[in-house]
């Protein structure tokens, strides 16, 4: 599972870099980089919860 949303993590930031998402906080290109904060942070998340 958590393959799986990193793939779609990546998928995102590099739509976000092509034609940005257009929700709050994400209007432009260059906050791609909001996606990638969220994907390390969820990651961390999922390491600490793991047995």
């Amino acid at each position: 599972m958590s393959k799986a949303l990193t793939v779609l993590l990546l998928v995102a930031m590099c739509v976000q870099l092509i034609k940005p998402l257009g929700y709050p906080g994400l209007r432009q290109r260059r906050d791609f980089w909001k996606i990638a904060v969220f994907a390390i942070a969820l990651m961390m998340v999922t390491v600490l919860l793991r047995p």
